[in-house]
């Protein structure tokens, strides 16, 4: 132990390296970092997939599946379509490169319930009406789960979970976590950092494969750019793949030194569960908090935010640009209470994190950000409010690498400083915004879901009545 502590100021040098990597040219975000030097730890010994064996999984309470499973509409897609050049410095020789959408466009005729992305990727799910698994983007590392890493353009069924009911998904950089009405968890794509939870560092799974997990059924999953979280029933938190800034809540970076100058990761290949949570005073006193049941949590690149049964906001990860909100820029190690929102008046209701900032919406609807949503200018060190959104009656919230969009009453609005590539659909006249601004075009349309990729938004609107019908029959389609 104390050798390690000797070694404590490389810490530093880490950090400042990652810093450097998220403050740099937004093209070179996505850019795909070689971590074979770290996947040299033994693996446990277990296979891919280990767990299949166990009892017939039954579906989740009935009650509960209702709350998780959406009504389904009609998406829509806009921003950067050219997946295998998004966020990448170097294009190389794209073949074939597409214009960007810079209003919203009709995608798949089949009605759809559940659209997911990341902050960081280039890769989406679909989930039809029927419960089937859809995937689209880049899969260099079969992040896709359809048996291969060729891009595709077309929402694809996954065949690996076909016969299943898949009510829930989560987009990491280069992976993917799907669950089923079971709470079952399957993974697919970048696992050299373990973050596909499958007890091992096989470099890539290209077909979803269980998670090595045996505990209460899941209920949530969540991506960050290489690791993964996931909400048991019982409320518990289990985390797992890099730990780099302390992302994982488990008071570890996972640093270690193989050689004088060679850093390396302890990386957690299977869900390990989050046990403590603590709060610190000004003067730096660090004591636990008594955590009996987290309800919701939401990953950024590297960081996350989560809430607590009492409506306490706890943060933990990259501390940079003050996306924790503790008014400073320190990484945290395990989940840290968010002080401002720890009063009467101040319940945290849901959490929605970017690249690297965060988003809490409380009870009495106040919208606050912290953190950094542009490349330069000032960052908010603590939670501030969205002052342009006060009174607007906030129902959806999805938080992209720098760009925000939300639906309000009848309106969806979006913001993000440039560059932009469309996926705030604002149109080709004003392509980015520093300010909230209505999309025009999704004016008076009921929204039933909103997420957002790197550069892409995908968004589900209703679709029921001839009215609804007529008017998404005006909107462009986008045919790959």
């Amino acid at each position: 132990m104390s050798t390690k502590r000797k070694r404590a100021p490389a810490k530093k040098a880490g950090g400042k390296r990652g810093k450097r990597k998220e403050e740099s040219d937004i093209d070179s975000d996505l850019s795909d970092r070689s971590d074979a030097e770290n996947a040299t730890q033994p693996d446990e010994v277990l296979i891919a997939g280990h767990g299949d064996a166990l009892d017939d999984p039954t579906p989740l309470p009935q009650e509960l599946l209702k709350s998780l499973i959406k009504p389904a509409g009609q998406l829509l897609i806009f921003g950067s379509v050219n997946w295998d050049s998004v966020g990448k410095r170097d294009p190389k020789a794209i073949q074939k490169v597409r214009p960007n959408l810079y209003i919203p466009h009709r995608f798949t005729e089949q009605k759809v319930r559940l659209a997911v992305s990341g902050c960081v990727s280039a890769h989406s799910v679909l989930v039809g009406e029927d419960g089937k698994a859809m995937t689209f983007g880049r899969n260099q590392f079969g992040q896709l789960g359809l048996d291969n890493t060729n891009t595709k353009d077309i929402p694809t069924v996954v065949p690996a979970l076909e016969n299943m009911n898949v009510i829930s998904a989560a987009c990491g950089r280069n992976h993917t976590l799907f669950l089923t009405d079971t709470g079952t968890v399957y993974a697919c794509g970048d696992n050299r950092s373990g973050q596909c939870g499958v007890g091992n560092l096989q470099p890539q799974i290209v077909t979803p494969t269980r998670i090595n997990y045996r505990g209460p059924p899941i209920i949530k999953v969540g991506c960050g750019a290489e690791f993964s979280v996931i909400l048991d029933i019982k409320g518990g938190l289990h985390s797992f793949g890099l730990p780099e800034y302390g992302q994982l809540g488990h008071n570890t970076d996972g640093k270690y030194f193989k050689t004088s100058t060679k850093l390396c990761f302890n990386h957690e290949t299977s869900p390990k569960r989050v046990v403590l949570y603590i709060e610190k005073s000004k003067d730096g006193h660090v004591s636990p908090v008594d955590v009996t049941e987290i309800v919701d949590f939401n990953c950024g690149q590297n960081h996350t935010v989560a809430i607590d049964t009492k409506k306490r906001a706890f943060s933990w990860g990259f501390g940079g640009f003050g996306r924790l909100g503790h008014a400073e820029q320190k990484d945290e190690m395990v989940p840290r209470l968010i002080k401002y929102f720890d009063s009467q008046s101040r319940g945290v209701r849901s959490v929605h994190c970017g690249s690297t900032y965060s988003l809490a919406l409380t009870e009495h609807n106040g919208l606050f950000l912290f953190g950094q949503t542009k490349r330069s200018g000032e960052a908010n060190m603590y939670p501030k409010p969205i002052q342009d959104l006060a009174g607007w009656n906030v129902q959806h919230i999805a938080a992209g690498f720098t760009s925000i969009i939300l639906s309000a009453d009848d309106s969806v609005i979006a913001w993000g400083g440039s560059p932009t590539y469309g996926e705030l659909g604002i149109g080709e006249m004003q392509k980015s915004s520093t300010t909230p601004k209505e999309v025009n075009k999704l004016a008076n349309m009921k929204i039933l879901g909103l997420s957002m990729g790197m550069c892409h938004t995908l968004c589900i609107a209703q679709n029921d009545t001839p009215e609804q019908e007529t008017k998404l029959e005006t909107f462009d389609e986008f045919e790959p």
